[in-house]
């Protein structure tokens, strides 16, 4: 903030609609609500302040008296508010009585909103958990709500303890439900955990059995799982290649090689470095402890790299080995034919999946010693017998190989056609709802990014169960505005100007935020006004957004 004879600037950027979509939800006055408070400055106003705090770039919690010091606080949070209330003490106790509360419960209720009031799909729910590494002993005293200990690290640091975030999301990438877990816990526990409540949890949102499905990656699939599932639950996920059945099904799939065109579905437009993936798929049954599943085998073009290096590393090892295995035999001299088409035979014999051997007989004269005659050929003493090998790929094999390899299977329990008490879903369909759990990786990408999360500091489980809920709200408002700008370019059709101005029909909330990094609000006395008007990028921005110009200088109470 700068001032100069009564006149003050702030750089607000685009946190007045951070404001505009927290108001839509109704937030401050929800957490209000949720928490009880004797404090000064109410609850949902600490509340909204960290959450505009995380989605300012900066770290959430970190200086937060620093970073209200140079906000107009009458504008980002409805009431003018003196930054100093905003000091360790108030928030800490701030957290502690959020947590007395329960963080999932009071997200639960800010999610209801967002389904209702943004009007959600909740079809498809998507599950999946992501670890957060943590520096500290955190020695735990036995009433933290989730222990904080080492674990497969998925931050790849084996070496920190730390604690693991469970999510679940709807209309793609949205937020509806989120905890902290235990550093050690399991993929598949945490995901019974959750099928054993999410009939329950979806009954909230008005959807009852078969009426929504659940999608999880291949931890889903164990003995258990699929107990708590039943016939309940819907579910889509893939088969992992440790199950005989996945490698069976694609044996068949390869070998009957009747598969159903799928075709191009990636949203974003092919580059020449990253070609569009074709897809075609062939369905089967596979049967998991007596029970009857359905099995979409899908084949990509796209061979990633990983997949490309061990198709080569498998194919160079067996030539190897079978180029080992032919240079002994070609060593060896034999007296008679009869015994060198034997270790033929017995070099023919030999095991090759990807390569053939072609063997063949060559003779070998031995002469007499000294010098030949000059009136004939020279006298043949004794002939011996060499086995000699050509190693040939097996085409058909190999390619069989290599498109098994490009192969992956689909489990699920939902139906091809459709039902009185469900929606059909044919191939095509299976894989779409199944690759939207791309999304939910996204949202662990901004969860875990260092610009909004640089370390966990927090020293206490406690508080940093009631920092989750913090992030996963800002991700729930981040991921409205997102979905919002989308909704308005499928609905018009206009395109919004994306990076070097270049229409986008996939408008993100970073894009936006980069468009207005150079709004300034000049308060004079109590009157505001920009410090230049609104370029062309940001009114179309707004529009999308649904929100009228004037929040970026009227102050809302909510």
């Amino acid at each position: 903030m700068e001032q100069f004879e009564g006149i003050e600037s702030y750089t607000v950027k685009h946190l007045p609609i951070v404001k505009a979509y927290s108001d839509k939800l109704g937030l401050v006055e929800l957490i209000n609500h949720l928490v009880p408070s004797e404090m000064d400055l109410q609850p949902g106003v600490y509340f909204l302040g960290m959450v505009l705090d995380t989605l300012s770039g900066r770290n959430p919690l970190y200086r937060l008296e620093q970073f209200f010091e140079d906000q107009d606080t009458e504008l980002l949070l409805g009431k003018e508010v003196d930054a100093k209330r905003f000091n360790d003490v108030n928030v800490g106790r701030f957290i502690d009585k959020v947590f007395d509360i329960g963080a999932v419960k009071i997200f639960k209720e800010i999610s209801m909103r967002a389904v209702s009031r943004f009007g959600l799909n909740c079809r498809h729910v998507h599950f999946d958990t992501t670890s957060r590494s943590v520096y500290g002993d955190y020695e735990p005293d036995g009433s933290d709500p989730f222990e904080i200990t080492y674990g497969h690290s998925k931050d790849h640091r084996p070496d920190l303890k730390q604690f693991l975030i469970s999510m679940l999301c709807v209309d793609r990438n949205v937020p509806i439900f989120g905890k902290i877990e235990d550093g050690n816990a399991s993929d598949k526990r945490v995901n019974n955990d959750v099928l054993s409540e999410i009939s329950k949890y979806m009954a909230v949102h008005g959807l009852g059995s078969g009426a929504f499905i659940y999608i999880a990656d291949s931890a889903v699939i164990t003995k258990r799982n699929l107990k708590t599932i039943g016939k309940d639950v819907l579910f889509i996920s893939r088969l992992p290649a440790t199950f005989n059945d996945c490698d069976r099904a694609i044996k068949e799939a390869v070998l009957k090689d009747e598969w159903e065109d799928i075709g191009v579905i990636a949203e974003t437009e092919p580059t020449e470095k990253r070609p569009a993936a074709y897809y075609k798929s062939y369905e089967t049954e596979v049967t998991l402890y007596g029970e009857s599943y359905r099995a979409v085998v899908i084949h990509s073009s796209a061979h990633d790299r990983r997949r490309q290096k061990r198709i080569e590393r498998r194919l160079v090892e067996e030539k190897k080995a079978l180029t080992k295995k032919c240079k002994e035999a070609v060593k060896a001299e034999y007296f008679c034919r009869e015994d060198a088409e034997a270790a033929a035979n017995k070099l023919s014999e030999e095991t090759c999946t990807y390569y053939e051997l072609r063997t063949r007989i060559e003779e070998k004269a031995i002469y007499g010693k000294g010098r030949p005659r000059n009136d004939g050929p020279r006298e043949i003493q004794e002939m011996r017998y060499l086995v000699l090998a050509d190693i040939l790929e097996n085409k058909v094999a190999v390619s069989a190989f290599r498109k098994e390899a490009g192969c992956f299977v689909l489990i699920t329990n939902v139906s091809r056609e459709t039902r009185e008490d469900q929606i059909g879903y044919d191939s095509k369909a299976i894989l779409k709802t199944y690759k939207e759990q791309y999304g939910i990786e996204q949202d662990f990408g901004f969860l875990k990014d260092p610009v909004i999360v640089n370390s966990v500091f927090l020293k206490k489980p406690k508080r940093i169960e009631v920092l989750g809920l913090i992030l996963l709200t800002s991700l729930l408002v981040w991921r409205l505005m997102e979905r919002s700008m989308r909704q308005y370019v499928d609905q018009t059709g206009k395109k919004l100007p994306g990076w070097d101005h270049k229409p986008t029909d996939r408008p993100t909330s970073f894009m936006m935020t980069t468009k207005f990094m150079g709004i300034t609000v000049i308060k004079i006395g109590k009157e505001r006004r920009l410090s230049k008007p609104l370029h062309s990028d940001q009114k179309a921005f707004l529009l999308a957004l649904g929100i009228d110009p004037s929040w970026l200088i009227k102050p809302q109470s909510g």
